[in-house]
């Protein structure tokens, strides 16, 4: 019986060649492209690849910077049945090595940005790697190209370069953009695994491939398409890297549904705000520390905010904004609905949504939510998602705090060479424990409390670091909080916090009675008046003078904080 059932990423290309046929659907640096023009060369590369000997459930690594010609090597390799490995462009070459020995990709495609560690990569490492690609013209450069010793050619018609490891020659652009009419848009391949993308996740340690299903990708477009409201009329800018699946995941989105894409090679406050005006932008992805950059650069010069009007979409993910930073975002993008999500890799980004700010509701959503003593409220879960709370085999779901379990299609397939772990499987149910420790309340809203690992144990009582942070970065006078437990004799772990102040607040010892003063007797009173339960009270603090580490995902290292934390409080007691 023949399946009319399977979905895939590359069926956005049948829509895409008709209805934007003529119009410009993607627009990097100086390559505009209609619709016609970018199906046209997905189909090339997928034909060239095919005849290069790429297989279906072959791995292609993909480490580049944003660009149209990211999203074309994206659909070409999945079009013909094969898995891309986004790398991340930042990372390490421990880092970049780590990840290629997890999935064992046969080909490697990168930009100039992955210089630092592209060249040390060939089949004598990594047995499995049998192509490395460039998609520059003006790269690589004639050094690299001695260093991983083959021999040079230059490319021809377009910005693309094979090397062949072990050969003495290069397969240039005509031998990989062949005839386009060699597929047509419905001859798309499945691997045997129904495997699209295979991401790699984790903040410490080894990274996780993490294997995402078309189907997966399929659904969460759809969702972006339901909740946030992306149509063809939209032109998007791409401000999260396509390394990361926020990224990826919107854009896809707005590939189904025919919109416009502005793609530059990464955030800059300044450029965003430039392409805003040009293109008039519609809608783009935010994180904390973007919408951050874009409300610094605005406070410094209030001319930028001409032109922001056409913004009517922003999507938040990667981390709760401010009440602060809401309220600048409302100025900058006075017609803009503000959205945020709360997912991660595993889910193929977003589960939830919620509406922050919506300009023609009064009043604005986000005045009744957002952080308590309880939590932060991150929204109900999309259409497709399925979400309980469950707590050592039973169900919580009424109401009580516990593990934030999920299944749906929406859920990885599992990690790379392992399966999904299912810690409640009492009635054969599989469900994916998110790590996150939350609860639901008698509306569908899902509330977060903290990471299950990252919980402090504090004289016998657990203080997960995320509810009080939420309530001390209410208080005019933060700028950004990390709380953690230290080893404590007494309590087993101490609850302590971190406290960046604001420009124009400082930190005093003792009773202050001057404006913008921050001490530790005023935090703790405080969190009293924001009915936050005694024990989770910070009982030590300590004055943070410099950015906070972050990933390049923009999430909090905390380990290496604590560990920063811990060495600086075991001096002092040395000294005492």
């Amino acid at each position: 019986m023949s399946n009319y059932s399977g979905a895939h990423i590359c069926q956005c290309l049948s829509r895409i060649a008709t209805s934007r046929r003529t119009t410009t659907v993607t627009i990097s640096g100086d390559r505009h492209k209609t619709g016609k023009e970018f199906v046209d060369r997905v189909l090339g590369l997928a034909g060239g690849l095919t005849d290069l000997g790429l297989l279906p459930g072959d791995v292609v690594a993909l480490s580049a910077l944003n660009s149209d010609l990211y999203l074309e090597w994206l659909l070409a390799i999945t079009f013909v049945g094969g898995i891309v490995a986004p790398l991340n462009y930042r990372w390490s070459l421990e880092e970049a090595k780590s990840a290629m020995e997890t999935v064992r990709p046969v080909m490697l495609v990168v930009d100039e940005s992955s210089s630092h560690f592209s060249s040390s990569f060939h089949n004598d490492i990594l047995p499995s790697l049998r192509w490395h690609v460039f998609i520059n013209i003006n790269y690589p450069t004639t050094d690299l190209i001695n260093m991983i010793n083959v021999v040079n050619s230059k490319s021809c018609m377009s910005s693309l370069l094979i090397i062949v490891f072990k050969s003495k020659s290069i397969i240039n652009c005509s031998q990989i953009l062949i005839n386009h009419f060699r597929f047509s848009l419905m001859s798309h391949q499945q691997q045997p695994q129904k495997n699209s993308i295979c991401y790699l996740a984790g903040t410490t340690g080894r990274p996780k491939g993490v294997a995402i299903s078309h189907s997966a990708l399929v659904m969460q477009s759809m969702a972006k398409l339901a909740c946030v409201g992306y149509s063809e009329d939209d032109v998007y800018l791409h401000t999260a890297p396509l390394c990361h699946i926020g990224g990826i995941s919107s854009g896809l989105a707005m590939l189904m549904v025919g919109g416009r894409h502005i793609l530059f090679p990464k955030f800059e406050a300044s450029s965003t705000l430039k392409a805003i005006r040009q293109f008039r932008v519609t809608s783009f992805l935010t994180v904390p520390a973007i919408m951050s950059d874009i409300v610094s650069l605005t406070r410094r010069d209030k001319t930028l905010l001409n032109g922001m009007e056409t913004v009517t979409k922003i999507l938040n993910g990667g981390g709760g904004l401010s009440n602060d930073l809401i309220k600048e975002a409302i100025n900058i993008f006075p017609r803009a609905k503000i959205f945020s999500a709360y997912g991660m890799t595993e889910t193929c980004s977003s589960m939830t949504f919620m509406t922050l700010h919506d300009p023609t509701s009064t009043p604005p959503p986000h005045s009744s939510l957002g952080a308590t003593a309880g939590g932060v409220c991150v929204g109900k879960a999309a259409p497709h998602v399925e979400i309980r709370i469950g707590s050592e085999g039973h169900d919580t779901s009424s109401g009580g705090v516990g593990k934030i379990l999920t299944r749906g299609p929406h859920v990885m397939l599992g990690y790379w060479g392992q399966t999904i772990t299912n810690e409640l499987n009492s009635n054969k149910d599989v469900w994916l424990d998110t790590g996150d420790i939350g609860m639901v309340d008698g509306s569908g809203q899902i509330w977060l409390v903290g990471r299950n690992k990252g919980r402090i144990k504090s004289g016998g009582e657990n203080v997960f670091p995320e509810e009080v942070e939420g309530i001390i970065s209410q208080h005019p006078g933060v700028d950004t909080c990390v709380v953690m437990g230290v080893p404590d004799q007494r309590f087993t772990e101490m609850v302590v916090a971190c406290i960046k102040p604001k420009d124009k607040w400082k930190w005093v010892i003792g009773q202050s009675n001057d404006e913008n003063t921050l001490s530790a007797n005023m935090i703790q009173q405080f969190c009293k008046q924001k009915n936050l339960t005694g024990f989770k009270i910070p009982r030590r603090f300590i004055v943070w003078t410099k950015p906070f580490p972050l990933t390049t995902t923009g999430k909090l290292k905390r380990d290496i904080i604590k560990e920063e934390v811990v060495s600086g409080m075991q001096y002092i007691s040395s000294n005492l």
